[in-house]
């Protein structure tokens, strides 16, 4: 029972002192937890009235102790009192592509605050639920960068940062990403911002199909990939160490001379070919990009990218 008391106890803590922020802020999806004790290995996410816990399965758990993850779920419905319909347990097993299969065909969406915008999210059908949690200082970013700009979302997923583009001023968003159930996300997301499409582009296609032709210039450029893609509408395997210089030079071609490329992704062990330092101005704003309520300081890597002057 002692470690059923850690593990509560942790939680009620961070719970505490998580809540005031959020409301202070307006942010109704945030985490509560993330691997604080090394015998609960587990990562768990608050949406408004739901809480989604993750894990890895027993390979991540003492093989003496599996009832830790029973004591995790217990403390979770206990400290933030919620009915055991609003408990949302997911398994993070990666495929072998690289990529997530679907999990559920729910097809339920909510809507959560997070300062000012209000996003769509599905806890049920994928393992990422439309929203990811350690990029709001970003969107920070663009929102307060936005106004009276043209920006380009590439990788758009469901298209949240093009929302907070849109809702700081932005002049137009062009969003580029090759699924169509993204693209129709990020317009039901705009929509439910009560922004108007018609001055925006949401594009089905993959980013480099659409560097390859693109020749109108933007201000700001947001270019988070995936780690690795073996997609099947792609030419060839993507993978972020091999490609990210290509696509960085691309951007910076479409890029306004005073204009800025934020480059995100998010594979731990990354290193920026040094080539970049010759072509362009670069700052590593990781540590500034990662929200406090995230403990892992290498959940993305983040650099600012400007023309040489």
């Amino acid at each position: 029972m002692a470690d059923q008391k850690i593990i509560q106890n942790r939680l009620k803590k961070n719970y505490k002192h998580r809540l005031k922020w959020a409301k202070r802020e307006n942010i109704e999806a945030y985490r509560i937890y993330e691997k604080d004790i090394p015998e609960f290995p587990f990562l768990i996410d608050v949406y408004g009235p739901y809480v989604v816990v993750y894990h890895k399965g027993d390979d991540e758990i003492d093989a003496e102790k599996p009832e830790h993850f029973n004591y995790a779920l217990a403390a979770v419905k206990n400290v933030l009192n919620i009915p055991e319909a609003n408990l949302i347990i997911k398994l993070r097993l990666r495929q072998k592509d690289g990529q997530y299969e679907k999990l559920d065909e729910k097809n339920e969406f909510i809507s959560v605050n997070e300062h000012q915008a209000k996003f769509l999210v599905n806890l049920y059908d994928y393992l990422d639920t439309g929203l990811f949690l350690d990029h709001r200082p970003m969107r920070q970013i663009i929102f307060k960068e936005s106004q009276g700009k043209k920006v380009l979302n590439l990788f758009s997923y469901t298209g949240s940062v093009s929302v907070m583009a849109a809702l700081g001023g932005a002049t137009h968003v062009t969003s580029v990403d090759m699924s169509h159930t993204y693209q129709e996300w990020a317009r039901r997301n705009f929509t439910n911002n009560n922004i108007s499409l018609k001055e925006h582009n949401f594009i089905v296609q993959s980013a480099m199909d659409y560097l390859d032709k693109a020749n109108t210039k933007f201000d700001i450029i947001f270019l988070d990939p995936p780690t690795f893609s073996n997609s099947k509408k792609l030419a060839e395997d993507f993978e972020i160490e091999k490609d990210h210089v290509s696509l960085i030079k691309q951007c910076l071609h479409i890029l306004t001379p005073n204009g800025t490329l934020y480059f995100s992704n998010n594979k731990r062990k990354f290193k920026l070919d040094p080539i970049i330092h010759t072509l362009a101005s670069v700052t590593d704003i990781s540590s500034q990009s990662i929200p406090q309520d995230f403990r892992d300081p290498k959940i993305h890597n983040c650099f600012k990218i400007t023309h040489l002057k």
